[in-house]
């Protein structure tokens, strides 16, 4: 029998049980702000890298997607205001 991993997630929005190995599991928006730090930041890397290397097509990128990883962090923060 194989064991699977499935994030479960009751109507109410609370975390439950990880079948497979019994840890919890994140809430979407805890979730969402994680990921949107994670976007932000590897945006201002590629940011910087590209007006390092004078590379104006990294430096774009990277500023769209410390823009969407800030918009993605609002999203976590709205999504936590409305489970309450």
């Amino acid at each position: 029998m194989e064991a699977y991993a499935y994030s479960l997630v009751d109507r109410r929005g609370a975390v439950a049980q990880n079948p497979a190995k019994g840890a919890t599991v994140m809430k979407p928006s805890t979730k969402d702000k994680a990921e949107g730090k994670f976007h932000e930041t590897k945006g201002k890397v590629k940011e910087k890298a590209g007006q390092l290397t004078n590379n104006r097509g990294l430096e774009a990128e990277g500023t769209i997607e410390k823009a969407t990883g800030k918009f993605q962090g609002i999203i976590g923060q709205v999504e936590k205001a409305l489970e309450k």
